[in-house]
């Protein structure tokens, strides 16, 4: 399970050192694709077959389905560490999730997000006062006694 929070430089070059935690855990080679929410999504080789296996059974009648296929699968590049633990994003990745300078690097269970910091420090401070209600809703009587 991926969790956690770290903050790291993005360098001129595109490249983002991944902290050692999580570089145990994605393994040696990953996929990085545009995420949700204009973070990018990081996915170990087995999570992203799972992903792409329930993508598949999507049918390609649908508009919404061939539009988030095609956003999602577009982007996606497959990736692995130098030797310094870093990783070289895509231009289209850094300009998608408009990430300058500092980013941070979070663990949600299954991926690692990316998010550009002051776009996930907005995110976290905007859902603060919310936060009760949106575990209300989602977990509604499963953790009674």
């Amino acid at each position: 399970m991926l969790i956690g929070e770290f903050h790291h430089n993005i360098d001129d070059k595109g490249r983002l050192t991944i902290p050692s935690k999580f570089r145990e855990e994605i393994g040696e080679k990953f996929i990085v694709t545009r995420g949700l929410d204009n973070c990018l999504f990081v996915y170990s080789l087995v999570e992203w077959e799972k992903i792409v296996s329930k993508l598949k059974t999507l049918p390609f009648t649908k508009k919404d389905a061939r539009t988030f296929t095609r956003f999602f699968l577009s982007g996606a590049t497959l990736c692995e560490f130098d030797k310094q633990g870093r990783i070289n994003l895509a231009n289209s990745l850094i300009s998608y999730a408009g990430i300058q300078k500092e980013c941070a690097i979070i663990g949600v269970n299954d991926r690692l997000e990316i998010w550009a910091l002051d776009k996930f420090n907005n995110l976290m401070e905007e859902n603060t006062d919310s936060l009760s209600d949106i575990a209300e809703n989602l977990f509604e009587g499963e953790f009674d006694a």
